[in-house]
């Protein structure tokens, strides 16, 4: 029987961020560590090659003129999607849509026949719409029901992030 590979692709930024103060590591960055943990998957992080600016303010002027433009920055590195059944993306949810290098990430790739599921930080709006748009990008894959949770709660409430993670992966397997 052949095994089935998974990763678990994600976006996250660390620096001053919305509701948790400065941090080493992203809220989103975080919660794909736990995924990666109960899936035994490969991990891979997608970064701009223009790293954001530390600022949450200036990171969210940026982030704004990117998404108004429809702007696919340039990221650093690649990973072969093509080699895996299941795709984790996981993102901030950045007015209810993902971050613009998660797009570059994206459209990098086949997607026929993968299995791909959502997972998104927040600080209120959930998933909003970007299982749809995830579904739109990502042509041809089976696109599960996605986890959002709170940046605070992966950041300061890691056991309850856990669990929330752990719940939802077992709901995904039956």
């Amino acid at each position: 029987m052949e095994t089935k590979k998974t990763l678990v692709a994600f976006f996250s930024r660390a620096g001053e961020n919305y509701a948790v103060g400065h941090i080493e590591k992203g809220n989103t960055h975080i919660v794909a560590e736990m995924i990666a943990a109960q899936t035994d998957a490969d991990l891979f992080h997608i970064k701009p090659v223009t790293p954001y600016p530390d600022d949450y303010t200036a990171c969210t002027e940026v982030a704004k003129r990117e998404q108004n433009a429809k702007a696919r920055p340039d990221i650093l590195g690649d990973t072969p999607v093509e080699d895996y059944d299941t795709v984790f993306i996981g993102y901030p949810n950045w007015w209810g849509d993902m971050p613009m290098p998660v797009y570059t990430f994206i459209e990098k790739h086949k997607w026929q026949g993968k299995t791909v599921i959502p997972f998104c930080t927040h600080e209120g709006s959930g998933l909003s719409g970007t299982e749809t748009k995830l579904k739109n990008a990502c042509k041809g894959a089976t696109v599960l029901n996605g986890l959002a949770i709170r940046g605070a709660t992966a950041q300061n409430s890691r056991e309850q992030a856990q669990k929330s993670v752990q719940n939802w992966l077992n709901k995904l397997k039956h």
